[in-house]
């Protein structure tokens, strides 16, 4: 793997859903409680995993994928309100992240989130990880008129670092998240413990670095 040779790397961002926080407990919990209120059989965290990156809406069809779609709308509304209720309760960071952001607040790189999270649901989770203060920028879904792969948000983000693009590197977990880093010239990085699935193919993404772990991405740093 390259290291940050010549400082080339000046900001980072992160997607927050199976990149920065494992946030996957809380989700499956909630809908998994409107399941029981509906009458209707729940389904492990891990069946479910992968599905956290994806959305309310694509979360509730892979539990429920031969629901008519007014079910699955009625019970996606009623996991939002109780995901509202539980946000942050079983939430934290993925192993090595609270070492990556103390490394990178000892070097005075700048950092923050861009999400397609709502701003509703990321800001008090961003104050139940205790990172509203150490981000320089916290972009949500719904902060811009379009979320991720679009151009705006990505470039909110790095106005709001003072960084341009070409020196920020953006992490996130699925393909969205690097054809939006490519869309504004950020460098692009995967990460490999996120909410992948067996048909996700991070290889062929647009990224210069797949991470295994939180420890590669202090190599960048060293």
């Amino acid at each position: 793997m390259q290291t940050n040779s010549n400082n080339e790397i000046q900001g980072v961002l992160f997607d927050l859903d199976g990149t920065l926080a494992d946030t996957a407990p809380d989700l499956v919990a909630a809908l998994n409680d409107v399941l029981l209120d509906n009458q209707l059989p729940t389904k492990p965290l891990e069946q479910l995993r992968f599905a956290a990156s994806h959305g309310s809406l694509f979360l509730v069809k892979t539990a429920m994928p031969h629901a008519d779609e007014t079910l699955q709308h009625t019970l996606q509304q009623q996991m939002l309100t109780r995901y509202h209720q539980i946000n942050g309760s079983h939430a934290k960071l993925f192993a090595g992240m609270g070492e990556l952001l103390d490394s990178l607040d000892a070097k005075q790189i700048p950092y923050g989130i861009v999400t397609n999270k709502h701003a509703r649901f990321t800001r008090p989770l961003m104050a139940a990880l205790g990172l509203t203060q150490r981000c320089q920028t916290i972009i949500s879904g719904d902060t811009t008129k379009f979320p991720k792969p679009n151009c705006e948000p990505m470039l909110l983000a790095a106005q709001q670092l003072g960084i341009d693009p070409e020196h920020i590197l953006y992490i996130g977990d699925a393909e969205r998240d690097l054809a939006a880093a490519q869309n504004v010239n950020m460098i692009g990085g995967v990460a490999l413990w996120g909410y992948l699935n067996e048909t996700d193919t991070p290889d062929e993404w647009p990224a210069r670095y797949r991470f295994g772990s939180a420890q590669d991405y202090l190599a960048l740093f060293k």
